[in-house]
């Protein structure tokens, strides 16, 4: 009776281990059934372009080739692996290879979390966990490379502090992982800037006899993980071309996904850090300097980026979760279960039913849905009345820059913000936003702009339509097309480049 007992409670132990499958399942399913919310951003478009370009010709862009103002310009892609992956799903199965790939993605990153945290606290406060992070994360989940690193980030914080936890140094056999989340997107460069951090929290509580000798050790895998960072096409330039994007100074403020947070209406960000610190002040967390560190440095980050919230979603917990164990302790796990055979059994055979079910309800779902790009960012109509005429220089919206390289037409400006620089970008929305109007003709004159792709609800069109030499030929619900009129419509070649489109 006692051995059949212990093998039950093995096999109920043993299960546990699918939990974190069951919860990345979930997510998987749920981002699946609201795959076209993923399809909102037209960088998806020029990421696809890119990736498709590399499978084409077997090499690695150097330079830019799509657009007109800066063709020719030293340009490197800091996420060519990503935009390959995207790019071979697009053309295999359309706009669902990305949405598949996309949801993969997220569940992969959720069932990593829980598995993590798993080890320190309860499964159900996991679960309660990963539901946090993906409600503070769905504003950013997008059908584009952050989101494939998005996994790799959370394997890294949390094997690194997992060895902190252990006080010890973490096992050379991660650094394939910074490899890899330098090749999908150039956020690896938080990865390596949280090793610092995260190595004094092990080196505190180590013994004092063995700190040194621990601390030089993170020094080597630090010095490694920059190594393996640079293990990509580019080498030590993605280093350079990942920071690129954090010298545009004020032009962050004007790009949706790096504004600061805005805490004018209450958001589910602006409740977790009030519960955060609500439960710090209840429950009386005490942490260490490290921890409180890390914590903050996430906070701050996330406060000064939008796009940073996924981070402080999913990292914040992995720092807190030592603490919360401790805090919470955990029934101390059974010493019986000899036949461990059945609960192999259960668990692998529980692994295929919910494989087999996600690739079943994919299947049936696509069958009768069929994605598509979300209609704001893609002016089909427009751009055919401009190649109708055949215009060579469109003055873009910014963000129709991403449908215009899809349909291989040059762009004026595009999404590659650190390609085109702070001053080109920041005279260009203070033209089209009505800042600075005087600005708007300066810029067609300069560049030699034939049409202008506007967008409808914008101030642009409305002071084109008041400018001497252009007229308003075409307008819709998503985009204005504004022509050269008179003698000033042919006055200049077409495909000449402005002699200073570089400075």
């Amino acid at each position: 009776m006692s051995l059949s007992f212990a093998s039950s409670i093995a096999v109920q132990s043993r299960a546990r281990a699918l939990v974190p499958l069951c919860v990345g399942a979930g997510a998987y399913l749920f981002f699946l059934y609201l795959g076209d919310t993923l399809l909102q951003d037209s960088d998806s478009f020029w990421q696809i372009k890119i990736g498709q370009w590399i499978l084409d010709h077997r090499a690695m862009p150097t330079t830019d080739f799509y657009s007109f103002t800066r063709a020719g310009a030293p340009w490197i892609s800091t996420s060519w692996l990503s935009q390959v992956a995207f790019a071979f799903s697009h053309a295999q199965w359309g706009w669902a290879g990305p949405v598949i790939l996309t949801a993969v993605a997220v569940a992969l990153a959720v069932a990593i979390f829980v598995y993590l945290l798993e080890a320190q606290i309860e499964a159900p406060r996991a679960v309660l966990f990963a539901m946090l992070a993906l409600l503070l994360s769905v504003h950013h989940v997008l059908a584009r490379p952050h989101i494939l690193a998005l996994p790799v980030m959370v394997a890294w914080v949390g094997l690194l502090m997992a060895s902190a936890d252990r006080r010890s140094a973490p096992s050379w056999h991660l650094l394939p992982l910074m490899a890899l989340w330098a090749n999908l997107h150039g956020g690896f460069v938080l990865g390596l800037a949280l090793i610092g951090p995260i190595s004094l929290e092990a080196v505190e509580h180590a013994e004092k006899g063995r700190r040194l000798a621990l601390f030089m050790r993170w020094v080597l895998f630090g010095i490694g993980a920059l190594i393996a960072s640079c293990c990509t096409p580019y080498g030590w330039r993605t280093l350079l071309g990942a920071a690129n994007i954090l010298s545009l100074g004020e032009l962050l403020s004007l790009i949706f996904e790096w504004m600061p947070a805005n805490f004018a209406t209450f958001t589910s960000f602006e409740g977790a850090l009030l519960g955060l610190i609500a439960f710090g002040y209840y429950r009386g967390l005490v942490l260490s300097a490290p921890r409180i560190f890390l914590i903050l440095f996430l906070t701050w980050s996330a406060l000064t980026h939008v796009r940073s919230i996924e981070a402080f979603a999913f990292l914040v917990p992995l720092v807190l979760a030592k603490p919360l164990g401790e805090m919470f302790p955990r029934a101390a796990p059974d010493a019986a279960g000899a036949n461990r055979r059945p609960a192999r059994y259960v668990t692998v055979a529980g692994a295929l039913m919910i494989v087999a079910a996600g690739w079943t309800s994919t299947s049936l779902y696509m069958g009768h849905h069929r994605f598509a790009f979300t209609m704001t960012q893609t002016p089909v109509a427009a751009v055919d009345v401009l190649e109708q005429r055949k215009a060579q220089r469109i003055f873009n919206a910014y963000q129709f820059g991403g449908y215009l390289i899809s349909r291989d037409i040059p762009v004026f400006v595009d999404g590659r913000a650190e390609l085109y620089g702070e001053k080109f970008v920041m005279d260009f929305f203070k033209a089209t936003e009505g800042k600075q109007p005087e600005l708007l003709p300066r810029l067609l004159d300069e560049y030699r702009i034939d049409a202008t792709l506007l967008v409808a609800d914008a101030p642009g069109p409305q002071i084109l339509d008041q400018l001497k030499g252009w007229k308003r030929i075409y307008s819709d619900d998503i985009a204005v097309i504004h022509v050269r009129t008179g003698a000033q419509a042919g006055g200049a070649p077409e495909a000449e480049t402005p002699k200073d489109a570089f400075k």
